[in-house]
């Protein structure tokens, strides 16, 4: 038979963001009780007070949140060197028969540039290109022929040096985004590998976004 505090914990824990609030003390919890005290109810099939959902929540262990929250935090101390790139343009494309040979002539021609940045995603319908400004010319004569569906200029990156345990951590990714999110940082695309993550922005997001990344590290050293 179902208890109060089991099914308060079933509620809570199907909304990650919510748990996580709640591990940092952001949650009024007498509203929080109100809110799901008839959710409560009907799956007990029983009135019971608001009082008992209460220290219900109260009594919730900090659990997976609380400890992946730490871990993270740590992690951050130990990032590597950011590197801020400018003058970047974002090209998406209609995948198609000929976009992997323009893809292919376009890797050619990188080889004359100096330190150009290039990234190439190709997705199940689209495929995306991110690069220099000093690109661009060169980029649209290849493409030419190709269906372009849309076109971001003026923007900024910030790439992130990640030590290689990054892969045995849970939640890195969101706990970096969050931040940036949470100070009104709209992200226009996200590229990563193994040891290393990168953000693009617009250029006039690009100093808050760096310090939101400076801080997280600091932060991170400071545990």
């Amino acid at each position: 038979m179902s208890s109060i505090g089991k099914v308060t914990e079933e509620i809570i824990n199907r909304s990650p963001f919510l748990r996580e609030a709640l591990t940092e003390n952001l949650i009024n919890v007498s509203a929080l009780a109100r809110k799901i005290k008839p959710e409560i109810e009907d799956q007990l099939k029983k009135p019971i007070k608001e009082g008992a959902v209460i220290m219900s929540i109260k009594r919730m262990s900090p659990g997976y949140y609380h400890r992946i929250n730490l871990k993270i935090k740590n992690f951050m101390g130990t990032l590597g060197d950011f590197l801020v790139r400018s003058d970047l343009e974002d090209f998406t494309f209609e995948n198609s028969p000929t976009l992997t040979l323009c893809q292919a002539e376009m890797m050619k021609l990188l080889n004359d540039e100096q330190d150009p940045f290039y990234t190439f995603c190709h997705g199940v319908g689209e495929s995306t290109i991110i690069t220099s400004l000093s690109m661009k010319e060169k980029l649209q004569e290849v493409f030419k022929n190709e269906k372009l569906k849309s076109h971001t200029a003026d923007l900024a990156s910030i790439t992130i040096k990640l030590p290689t345990v990054n892969t045995e951590i849970s939640g890195i990714y969101y706990f970096i985004l969050k931040h940036l999110a949470w100070e009104g940082i709209n992200i226009v695309e996200v590229v990563s590998t193994s040891n290393e993550f990168t953000v693009v922005v617009h250029s006039n997001d690009i100093d808050a976004a760096f310090s939101v990344l400076m801080q997280l590290k600091k932060e991170g050293k400071e545990q």
